[in-house]
Order: structure tokens, then sequence, then C-alpha cells
């Protein structure tokens, strides 16, 4: 090609024509048009300079015969079968070129035989990968590890046992397992989810100087996690990036944190968190916020908590009473009493209303002891020199253990001070009062709460009834207990059995007929008998089974 265009280059220059010397008095016979006029220009030959070294004529190259040669029939049957294993599904077109290969009289080589086991191991056909094998040896070609590696990809969908034979095949030909033979092998483990075997053949690694590879490690660490081992996932993790510059992509990690939420293992959550959140930058959803807000909640990890919270918002999600239920247990158990309390405040704030179930976590506390009742009130007045708003539910809070723990007394206290805090005592506070006054069997102080409870224009509830007319039937005479259950009935409420089976005791023992009426009714709500009553009316001769099915 060279040369040829050597010739052609020589016969264009010879067919050019001679410099010719301008003269304005001489007839213009050149080009007609600008365009031939340079052409013309560019291909006159230069003016001879003997004093120049330059060549006049063009260079003459010795052309390469060995470049790109001419390709055998072999190498061309190598180059299209890797190609078929390197694609999908490519079994069939495989097949083909070997038989044409066999027709041609080409005999393959290594390379046709492994190709030929790769694209056969993409279907998981271990017999026909077994023949292959056979017929490699029968045309004096050894198998290499890589044939094997094949095999065994082949049998991933086979017993166990196909797979075992492999292995064992290859340690009689002294062929050694590699890093990929054992991910293959692990593969099929993490597969069928036999985490076991995945950690024997991991610590089987390690005694022979080998590393996972990356995706078998975070295969073996996402199972793991997703059987409910979220220490182990979170070992494995931690070890195989100390022991390697590699590290685990943000799924493994994620999975890590999710497992060890909802597994309340709090050491995990802290780990995985930092990774995940502060390290991968990754933004989980709210079912893995939730369940680490629960971890959190259940182990004190108040700081962790908040973190959680900012994510939260952070993400989109507008915060819920279901979200600071957990914070303010988290802050209870981490012993923050008054940054649970600030907790209620930032809630109103955003338009929740927190109720007497958002502030039990504060109320079991505070029901431990005495002591913690008293700091509780010293956190309140601390935020009222800080001219924080207290809230009611807080007070309530108070209020509620106090009465658990059966100091009326301190509970009367904590009612008067409302007043001295801005705050105005709601149904939820009568209630535990009522309930106190039924403890203690103090009447007079409960009706004397009845009349605060309508000067401060709190309408009851069903758990007022049902407090008043306990209260009512635990002194003689009971009759404001009826009064208030059909007080209750006409609220168009539904009465707790809790009433019913306390009004039929109480006439029972004092021999009040009207027992009788309240079985009656009790059936007609769909309430059925429990079985301390049943066996109260048993002692007492009485036989009246109500009808219903609620219990």
């Amino acid at each position: 090609m060279l040369s040829s265009t050597s010739r052609n280059v020589l016969k264009r220059v010879s067919q050019r024509p001679s410099a010719h010397t301008y003269s304005p008095d001489a007839p213009w016979t050149g080009p007609a048009c600008r365009h031939h006029f340079h052409r013309q220009l560019s291909s006159a030959a230069p003016p001879a300079n003997h004093d120049s070294t330059l060549r006049a004529k063009p260079w003459a190259f010795v052309p390469d015969n060995a470049f790109k040669g001419t390709t055998s029939v072999l190498g061309r049957c190598q180059y299209e079968a890797i190609s078929h294993a390197k694609a999908k599904r490519r079994l069939v077109p495989c097949l083909r070129l070997v038989a044409q290969m066999k027709k041609e009289g080409v005999q393959p080589s290594l390379v046709i035989y492994n190709s030929l086991l790769a694209c056969i191991a993409e279907e998981a056909l271990p017999l026909e990968a077994w023949a292959v094998v056979d017929d490699m040896t029968a045309m004096g070609l050894t198998p290499v590890r890589q044939s094997y590696h094949h095999l065994i990809h082949a049998c991933r969908w086979s017993s166990i046992n196909s797979m075992w034979k492999v292995v064992d095949k290859m340690l009689e030909l002294n062929i050694q397992p590699n890093e990929q033979t054992y991910a293959l092998i692990m593969k099929r483990m993490t597969t069928t989810e036999s985490v076991e075997l995945a950690l024997q053949f991991m610590h089987e690694m390690t005694s022979r100087g080998l590393t996972p590879e990356l995706i078998t490690a975070q295969d073996v660490v996402r199972l793991a996690a997703d059987l409910d081992f979220p220490r182990l996932a979170v070992n494995l993790a931690q070890n195989f990036e100390a022991q390697s510059l590699r590290r685990f992509d943000g799924e493994a990690w994620m999975s890590c944190l999710i497992s060890s939420a909802e597994m309340l293992y709090a050491e995990g959550v802290e780990i995985c968190w930092k990774k995940v959140i502060h390290g991968l930058n990754l933004s989980p959803d709210e079912g893995a916020c939730l369940s680490v807000l629960h971890t959190c909640a259940r182990h004190g990890l108040a700081d962790l908590a908040i973190d959680v919270k900012q994510v939260l918002r952070k993400i989109g999600i507008e915060w819920q009473e279901y979200h600071f239920t957990p914070l303010m247990e988290a802050f209870c158990r981490a012993g923050r009493i008054k940054d649970a309390f600030n907790t209620l405040n930032v809630m109103r704030n955003d338009g929740i209303v927190p109720t007497s179930k958002t502030a039990s976590s504060i109320a079991e506390l505070l029901q431990k002891d005495v002591d913690f009742v008293d700091g509780a009130w010293g956190a309140l007045d601390e935020m009222r020199r800080e001219g924080k708003t207290v809230e009611t539910t807080a007070i309530n809070a108070i209020l509620h253990a106090s009465i658990t723990l059966g100091d009326l007394q301190r509970a009367i206290g904590a009612y008067q001070s409302f007043p001295d805090y801005d705050c105005k005592p709601d149904v939820e506070t009568f209630n535990y009062l009522l309930a106190g006054c039924t403890a203690a069997k103090r009447r007079e102080l409960g009706d004397k709460l009845l009349q605060d409870m309508k000067q401060a224009a709190v309408k009851p509830n069903a758990s007022t009834y049902e407090h008043v007319i306990l209260l009512c039937l635990t002194c003689s005479p009971y009759e404001d207990a009826f009064f208030y259950l059909e007080e209750l009935k006409a609220q168009k409420l539904v009465p707790p059995l809790k009433v019913y089976e306390m009004i039929i005791r109480t006439c029972i023992t004092a021999g009040d007929s009207r027992y009788t009426l309240a079985l009656t009714e009790l059936g007609q709500c769909g309430y059925q008998l429990s079985r301390d009553l049943q066996q109260f009316l048993k002692e007492h001769d009485i036989t009246c089974i109500p009808l219903g099915g609620r219990s």
C-alpha cells in the first residue's frame, strides 16, 4: 500500500506545469477561476535552490509485513468463542461455532473449551459441562482452575453434592482453590441462606491466607443481617474493612443498620448510623428512622434520637406524635427529665397536641421513687425561670406518678400548683385525681373535684364517669352510682365492663336485687362475664349468664 502511494505521488509531481515569470505585457493563459489558480500555484514546483539540503523527491518507506498479519482459522474461532462467553445466553451460537469447527477439521483449543464451558455454566447445565470436561481430557487437554470454576457455576441450581464433586476433583488434580473458587462456593451458600457454611468457608479462606472478594463479603453480611443476626453482620463488616482497603457499599451498611434497629441492638445502631448517615451521606427512609428511634428509646440514646429527628426533617417527613414518643422515652431513660418536658413544648409549637400517652414515659420514670417526683418539680421551676412554657401534660405526668405511688396528698398539691405555672387542668387531670380518690375511698374529696370540674367547664369523658361510679360504690349509700350510670348512657357512651361488674358485686353483697338489672344490661352491651365474676356468682348461688360476645 505504501509503495503504490509513492508511485502516485511521483506521477502527480512529474505532471505539474513549470513555474512562469509574471509579465504584465504577456497574455493571460492561466486558469479562469481563483480556485484553479490557487491549485496551480500550490502544485507549482519550488524554485531550484542548490544550497538547500531538502529532498525534492518523496521518501520511500519499507512496508511492514508483520503489521496485523493474517489471522488463522483457530484464532478467528477463539475470538468469536470468547465473544460468546462474555455475552449472555449465547450457548446456541457457541455450539454452532464448535460444529462448524468440527466440520472444517479445526481442533479446538483450551480457550474454545473454556468459552463453551462458560456458555453452558450460564445456562446451569452441569451434565453438559462435565461432558465438555471429559471431551477436553480425551483431546489431550488438561482442564485448568477456570474450567472447574465454570463447572461450579453450572452446579449452582443442582444439589450441593454436585458442587462438592467438582471441588474434590480439583483437589485430586492438585488444583488449589483461590478467591474466585471460594466466591463461587459462598455464592451458593448465600443463595440458599446457609450462613453457617458461609462463615465456615470464610474461616477456611483466612486460614489459607486468602481474602474474600468484596461482593462475596457483602453477600455474607447482608445474609446475616436479613436473618436477624445484626451483631454478626456488623462484626463481619468491621473486620473486613479493618483488614482491607476496600469498603462496603451503602446497601450492605444500610442492611446492618435496619437489622440492628429491628433487633434493638444499640451498639450496632450507633456504629451503622454513624457510618451510613455521617460517613456515606445516605438518607434512610422513615421506617428505618422509626426503628432506630425505638432502639434509642429502649436504651436511652438521647443524642442519637435527636439526630434521627433532624434526619426525618431533612428527608421531608413531618414530625408526628409517634416520632416524639420514643424521643421522650430516650430522654427519660437517660435521666434528662428537663429535655423530656421541653419536648412537649416542641410538639405544641409544631401543632401536635401532647397527650397522656405521649408523656407516659415521664410518668413511668417518676413512678420509681418520690425523689424523681421532686426532681421533676425542680425541672419545671427551672423552665419557668427561663421563660419557657410549661405544658399541662407535664404536670399531669407528675400527678399521675403521685397517684401511682399512693401519695394522694402530693397529687392534690400538684393539682393546686397549676395556676403557678400558668396552666389549666384538663379532663386527664381530674381522671387521675378521681382514681386516687377511689383508691383512698375519699368520696367527699371526689365531690369537691367534680365541682371544680364543672366550674372549669371541663367536659367529662367515659373514664371520668367510670371513676365517679366506682367512687360512689366505695361507700354507702351508693345510689349516686346508678345516677351517674344513667348520665353516662345519656351521653350515648357504653359503660365499661368494670363498672357493671362492680355494681353487681356491690348489689349482691348488700342484698340489692338491682344486680339483675346490671346483669341484663351487661348482656345487652355484648359483654361476657369474667371468670372472677362467674366464681363470685357461683359462691352466692346465682346462675345468670348474659348474652353477647364483647369481653
